[in-house]
């Protein structure tokens, strides 16, 4: 069988160009079942992602057009718009690339969790489409040990790449859990969204959302039970939350530092963690001087990212040395089916030549030769089966100057070298 991945990603082809050729959930299951009914594709998956679209097939031949032909024609498009952004993975480099995909090595952001679950999405939706048999269902389950052991013994997830996710890491190493946190969040922007679900995923208790347009806040602050508040409230709010993340786009400062010492001693000195997102800051700097306050700027965070990427960088060329090794042991495994048609056939033909020598023991007790007489005759008659074809192949195979053969029938059976060595 003939592996082989053709796809585009975020590297390969814009936005919107892959738009294009994405599978929407909903059709997903007719997909499958019309690529693994092509000609030559003997099984069938499809992982489509906002960054991704990758068929992974097993063909019976070697022929790979009809499946990106299929793509284009699915999709109602022209070759030509397509044709131009397509990479294919074959056999080796298939399993190869679709390790490096689960492993967050091929991601936008290097590392990033999600695209595991993705891909084992796409391996539950073949699934359950009947398209995947016993090769690609053996390196999917392969692909995703592969990814837990990336995960396990690098470091390649442990450190924030992204300003939102570095704020949170830097408030959970502050206070530890963040449980028993309420958290303000000054605006309601991109980096703000992410933000709230970065804090909703470390498990804050409460989350208060302050916005020029209240509504938007309230829309932010919903899906993670929040409350969404306007700027002229945060004065008297400000005492109530242990995390303050701002970003807006104001001129001016929206937090000064006689409204936080107002706040602290509300809260009895209970310290802050601050962190200042926007340009131009919404934090007066004079807030850092404050003692149980902890304010940290862009610059900063800036700094934990790009600590962060160095980090990871380091941790996926241990990675790469994963996926390396455990692609040659998927391609070991694969490999080895070649062998399983000669194996089951040299079983058989050992079963009869054993049926056939049990039959002539049986015989022999039964006209009334002694058990010793009947064993001998077992072991012989088996042996003699058993090695015919092989002896006549290998006086042959010395007749004719066949020395691979010789050498491969000691190797096969263990024997000793002409000098009488080891096997």
């Amino acid at each position: 069988m003939t592996l082989l991945a053709v796809g585009l990603n975020h590297r390969t082809a814009p936005v919107a160009v892959r738009e294009r050729v994405a599978f929407p959930p909903e059709r997903l299951g007719e997909a499958l079942a019309e690529l693994a009914r092509l000609p030559g594709v003997e099984e069938a998956a499809i992982l489509s992602t906002c960054n991704r679209t990758e068929l992974y097939c097993g063909l019976a031949g070697r022929e790979d057009e009809p499946v990106s032909d299929w793509l284009v024609r699915f999709h109602r498009l022209g070759g030509h718009e397509v044709a131009p952004y397509l990479y294919r993975h074959r056999d080796r480099e298939m399993v190869r690339h679709v390790l490096r995909v689960a492993s967050g090595l091929d991601s936008m952001v290097l590392g990033e969790p999600q695209i595991l679950g993705q891909v084992k999405d796409a391996y539950e939706a073949a699934v359950c489409a009947g398209t995947v048999g016993p090769v690609l269902g053996r390196l999917f389950q392969h692909t995703f040990a592969v990814a837990k052991q990336v995960r396990t013994d690098t470091r390649i997830g442990a450190s924030p790449v992204s300003v939102a996710f570095a704020a949170v890491r830097l408030a959970q190493q502050i206070f530890g859990e963040l449980e028993r946190r309420a958290v303000l969040l000054i605006g309601a922007g991109e980096t703000m969204e992410l933000v709230a679900r970065h804090l909703h995923e470390a498990g804050v208790a409460r989350v208060v959302v302050a916005n020029r347009s209240v509504g938007r806040a309230r829309e932010l602050a919903r899906p993670y039970g929040g409350e969404g508040i306007g700027l002229p409230e945060i004065p008297e709010r400000l005492a109530e939350a242990d995390i303050v993340i701002s970003s807006t786009a104001s001129p001016l400062p929206i937090l000064g530092k006689g409204a936080v010492e107002r706040a602290l001693r509300r809260r009895r000195h209970r310290p802050m963690f601050m962190v200042d997102l926007a340009v131009p800051r919404d934090i007066e700097p004079e807030v850092g001087e404050l003692d149980d306050v902890y304010l940290y700027t862009v610059d900063d965070i800036e700094q934990v990212v790009q600590e962060g990427l160095r980090s990871r960088r380091e941790a996926a060329a241990e990675a790469e040395e994963i996926v390396e090794a455990q692609t040659e042991r998927f391609m070991a495994w694969l490999r080895s089916l070649g062998a399983v048609g000669t194996i089951r056939a040299l079983r058989e033909a050992g079963a009869r030549a054993q049926a056939e020598a049990l039959a002539r023991a049986r015989r022999a007790l039964a006209g009334g030769a002694p058990p010793e007489e009947a064993l001998a005759l077992l072991a012989h008659t088996l042996g003699n089966k058993l090695l015919h074809r092989p002896t006549v192949a290998l006086r042959q195979a010395a007749a004719e100057g066949r020395g691979e053969l010789l050498e491969a029938a000691r190797a096969l059976f263990g024997l000793p070298d002409e000098d009488g060595g080891e096997p």
